[in-house]
């Protein structure tokens, strides 16, 4: 395998640093250092550089939703689970007065949502206890004192989804 092709591999093990590449914000000297990858460190940054001219730029797109917060949403077992307003495997989630709140965002959403509100509750540390998107609807579900924190993050998330 080439220089150029094993750079390539390894960066996209690092999904955070191709997304870095395409916005441009990289300097290809720090991250071939930080890459595992056999060779001199000015032939790998320029491999890079290569690799990133090649990528789609970095965009983002606003999406059209509607977002809301519900609390009191507990685990649902048996006739509630008909109520349920998300069901991951065998985990359903509904408001049955349970210390955990629901942020509700209704419109434009798919994964490329999810995953960007997933992000930015990672970056602000709030954990979801379960997250999905379909139809339409997505929703996390968050500890409740982290619900207020929680709908601006997803709001800002969906402000900027980054698009392909």
């Amino acid at each position: 395998m080439s220089l150029a092709a094993e750079t390539r591999r390894t960066a996209e093990e690092h999904p955070f640093l191709v997304t870095a590449l395409r916005a441009g914000i990289v300097n290809y000297t720090a991250a071939a250092r930080f890459l595992e990858v056999d060779g001199e460190t000015d032939a790998i940054a320029t491999a890079l550089r290569r690799y990133a001219e090649e990528l789609s730029a970095y965009e983002t797109d606003s999406r059209d939703v509607r977002v809301r917060m519900e609390s009191g949403i507990g685990s649902v077992v048996g006739d509630a689970e008909a109520e349920a307003l998300l069901t991951v495997g065998g985990a359903a989630f509904g408001p049955e007065g349970g210390d955990h709140t629901a942020i509700i965002a209704a419109g434009a959403v798919d994964a490329a949502a999810l995953a960007a509100v997933l992000q930015r509750l990672s970056l602000e540390e709030i954990a979801p206890i379960a997250a999905g998107v379909g139809e339409g609807t997505l929703l996390v579900v968050v500890d409740r004192l982290a619900g207020a924190n929680a709908l601006r993050a997803v709001e800002d998330a969906l402000a900027a989804v980054p698009t392909e």
